[in-house]
């Protein structure tokens, strides 16, 4: 009899996925407890390089909780949480892993001496619990990142502000870097039926997060014709930014590090790139007022308007332009603070002139399906700019920890080559190759590796 990966890869039915037993572990990428003191002598500006903590090994397969799905992972995405663990800051996820193992038996199964890491994943359901209506064997799925506590109340109205809301892969175990993962059935979203593993695996945090920030009512509630500054708008939550707010009816005007990423900028659609060196603001983080009024000043002279809307993610090195270049009653949303936590900005710019701080994180479950209806319609395409397997996560997360990518970097993890779960060929024919391949033939010509085997 096939395993079940071999019954997986090929296609098999609903049956014939539950005739194949479950494996009692299975190759996954993960953190050791053991390593958590790895970088502690590390200078803080030193290297903290995450291959050197990501490990590509067995694990043991947990058992199933009633309200839980097994996924056979065909691909998986890289996002910068997973930068976060591997440095083990700016705390160690075991941490995080002890206190969520205190709530009941089920939770216990996650705090263990190692973790399994990622929050993006794209695959085939193989087992439900026994709580599980809505999912079945063979089911073709993306998971949505948010793993909220649906018996608290205030799910009924938002899942993210449930008290015990969590982010899979990151703050649980068993995430999206191995053949296998165990999700929550409210994690699940129908896969795009156009899309390639990987293509749809890279799409669910960042899209979800940009939608939640820039359309949804508890973020900015952008209309037609306003002006959203998007930092990063090149990477993984930038680039979505940029086509929702274009679907929107919005104006774009996207920041970038370099003219290459301007160039994919232009051809994405924004309407306005500005690199962030032509107005001082390098990668050292100088935020000085000559900086926010140099680009409140060419904001106003190609657009004659100060933007609406600030989409916030970088924050240390950007947070207070963001503040002042917003205009009168004006919105900053923020969903991190990849560049340090720590924001100093004059208050008076924010009081005195009315403007708002939105903070923002993840997407609840009736967000995530509005963004990948989206996705869905070919309204919004995947930011898939590079490609590596799963043996090759650590390299691949660096990638991503040195910003030395555009978009999003997807694992193969049991998909055996890029291109396989395309079920509808006449959606993908209508949206074109060329906007599906956008990020990818960029990164081709570019010089660097789109696929990396």
């Amino acid at each position: 009899m096939a395993s079940l990966i071999e019954a997986v890869q090929h296609g098999a039915d609903p049956a014939e996925l539950m005739a194949c037993e479950v494996p009692e572990s299975y190759r996954a990428v993960h953190l050791r407890r053991e390593d958590e003191q790895l970088f502690r002598s590390t200078e803080p500006r030193g290297d903290k390089d995450v291959r050197r903590t990501l490990h590509v090994g067995e694990v043991p397969m947990p058992e199933l909780a009633p309200d839980e799905v097994l996924v056979a992972v065909m691909a998986s995405a890289v996002n910068y949480n997973t930068v976060w663990s591997a440095m083990y800051e700016p705390i160690s996820t075991f941490r995080f892993l002890k206190q969520f193992a205190r709530q009941d038996r089920w939770t216990a199964r996650h705090d263990r001496d190692y973790q399994v890491v990622g929050s993006d994943a794209a695959g085939v359901v193989v087992r439900t619990g026994s709580a599980v209506r809505h999912w079945s064997p063979g089911d073709h799925v993306v998971v949505n990142p948010p793993y909220i506590d649906e018996q608290d109340p205030v799910s009924q109205r938002d899942g993210m502000m449930t008290n015990g809301m969590l982010a899979w892969g990151f703050e649980t175990n068993f995430g999206a870097f191995g053949d296998f993962a165990v999700v929550r059935a409210t994690q699940l979203v129908p896969k795009p039926p156009h899309l390639s593993w990987e293509e749809a695996a890279c799409n669910t945090l960042c899209l979800g997060t940009s939608y939640r920030m820039l359309i949804s009512d508890n973020g900015a509630r952008i209309k037609a014709g306003d002006i959203v500054l998007i930092w990063g708008a090149a990477g993984g939550l930038g680039s979505y930014a940029v086509q929702l707010v274009r679907q929107a009816g919005g104006i774009a005007v996207g920041v970038v590090s370099s003219p290459g990423k301007a160039d994919l900028m232009d051809r994405l659609g924004c309407h306005l790139v500005i690199d962030r060196n032509s107005v001082g603001l390098g990668d050292d983080g100088d935020d000085s007022g000559s900086v926010w009024k140099a680009l409140g000043s060419l904001i106003r002279k190609e657009l004659g308007e100060d933007p609406h809307v600030a989409f916030e993610h970088v924050g240390k090195a950007t947070f207070e332009t963001s503040v002042n270049v917003v205009r009168r009653g004006g919105t900053v949303v923020t969903c991190g603070s990849s560049s340090g936590y720590q924001h100093a900005y004059d208050n008076r710019y924010l009081w005195m002139k009315l403007k708002r701080i939105v903070g923002s994180h993840g997407a609840n479950v009736d967000e995530a399906w509005e963004a990948n209806r989206l996705m869905r319609l070919g309204m919004v395409v995947p930011t898939l700019s590079r490609v590596y397997t799963l043996d090759e996560a650590p390299e691949a997360t660096r990638s991503v920890q040195l910003n030395a990518h555009e978009g999003k970097v997807g694992l193969l993890n049991l998909a055996t080559a890029e291109g396989q779960g395309v079920a509808d060929h006449g959606l993908r024919a209508q949206i074109g190759e060329d906007r599906l391949r956008l990020f990818r033939d960029h990164a081709a010509a570019s010089g660097g590796p789109v696929a990396s085997r």
